[in-house]
């Protein structure tokens, strides 16, 4: 499945469906075809993210430490590089009072 996040106050973000499926389960949204973040839900949202973000972060720094190698193509593209278009969005439809929807 494909995610498309929209917001009237953003241009849209597009997800393929295993990020965006890890996505919204950090921020306590249930993975479906549908979806809806009201604007008081964006704090939280973008506080469980960041909290998400650093523990990965910790997690491949450590990794990165304890095998003494840099990080190769095989790695993959981090949360912090998924999430930071959904981040952005939240933080605009949050701060003109508008929701993201998903799958209308």
């Amino acid at each position: 499945m494909i995610y498309k996040f929209k917001s009237k106050a953003a241009g849209d973000v597009i997800m393929m469906g295993p990020g965006g499926d890890q996505v919204l389960g950090i921020i306590g949204k249930a993975p479906g075809p549908k979806g809806i973040i009201e604007p008081a839900q964006m704090p939280a949202a973008m506080k469980a993210l960041e909290a998400a973000i650093a523990a990965e972060d910790a997690v491949r720094k450590d990794a990165t430490e304890e095998d003494d190698a840099k990080p190769g193509k095989g790695d993959g593209i981090s949360l912090r590089q998924r999430a930071w278009p959904l981040v952005e969005m939240m933080k605009r439809a949050h701060a003109a009072d508008e929701p993201i929807v998903w799958g209308v």
